[in-house]
């Protein structure tokens, strides 16, 4: 199973095992990964699951869709240019050790 590294602001790390086809979102909220609200549920309508992808993943994931943008242009940290919405990034085989930032506040 995929794992991803969820990094608070505090620097600590927690690693965690995301079935393929679920959200990096899902994995955090099934997880109690603290910082990820995820108001919304992942149905694209609220920016609370704003990430920060390391640098070294960006180009591997597919681009945000002209929606994602628009709800990126909502977040409530600093938009960054590895900003992603976690319930947006599906989690596969090739995603394996993808490792992202949780801002310092979602709202």
């Amino acid at each position: 199973m995929p794992e991803v590294t969820y990094v608070a602001t505090d620097g600590s790390e927690r690693k965690v095992e995301v079935p393929q086809g679920r959200s990096v979102m899902h994995g955090a909220i099934q997880n109690g990964v603290r910082g990820i609200e995820a108001e919304c549920g992942g149905v694209l309508s609220c920016a609370t699951c704003h990430v920060y992808v390391d640098p070294e993943w960006v180009d591997r994931l597919d681009p945000p869709s002209e929606d994602e943008e628009d709800m990126l242009s909502n977040t409530a940290a600093e938009r960054r240019p590895g900003s992603r919405l976690s319930c947006q990034i599906e989690v596969t085989d090739d995603l394996n050790g993808l490792r992202v930032q949780i801002p310092e506040t979602q709202s």
